[in-house]
């Protein structure tokens, strides 16, 4: 039976929709992904283009308000950023509820280029704290 993880932040913009993205790609077999924010915000379209940069196509994802979770059972509630860790909804006892704070890359000013480069290191940092997820679930 596959683990299910919800990633909460607070647009849902970004950074969960691109965990949800990659734990799909690297371990769908296992998990079954899942992404909301406090405050919805509309999918980004920085972090589609830097996920199909990898392969991954988010393009038909779209922002979800976490109430839409709210009678449903999580055995993981990943928040990926502090705002929603501190906003972060009740969940049940039987969920492991886990922080792991990134750069919101829709904050990122300069050029395009530059922002871009913002979300390549965030969607590479979350990868680098999913991979030992999917090893330890931890």
């Amino acid at each position: 039976m596959k683990k299910t993880v919800l990633f909460l932040c607070t647009g849902n913009s970004c950074r969960s929709q691109m965990a949800e993205g990659l734990l799909r790609h690297l371990a769908g077999d296992r998990f079954e992904a899942a992404s909301a924010g406090t405050h919805p915000a509309g999918l980004n379209p920085g972090a589609v283009a830097v996920m199909q940069e990898i392969g991954i196509d988010i393009s038909s994802h779209r922002s979800k308000r976490v109430d839409e979770y709210r009678d449903a059972r999580f055995d993981y509630v990943i928040t990926v950023c502090d705002r929603a860790k501190e906003t972060c909804p009740i969940f049940p006892a039987s969920s492991v509820q886990l922080h792991w704070s990134f750069e919101d890359p829709a904050a990122a000013v300069g050029t395009i280029e530059e922002r871009q480069r913002v979300f390549r290191r965030v969607r590479d940092e979350i990868a680098e704290r999913i991979r030992p997820f999917i090893d330890g679930e931890r």
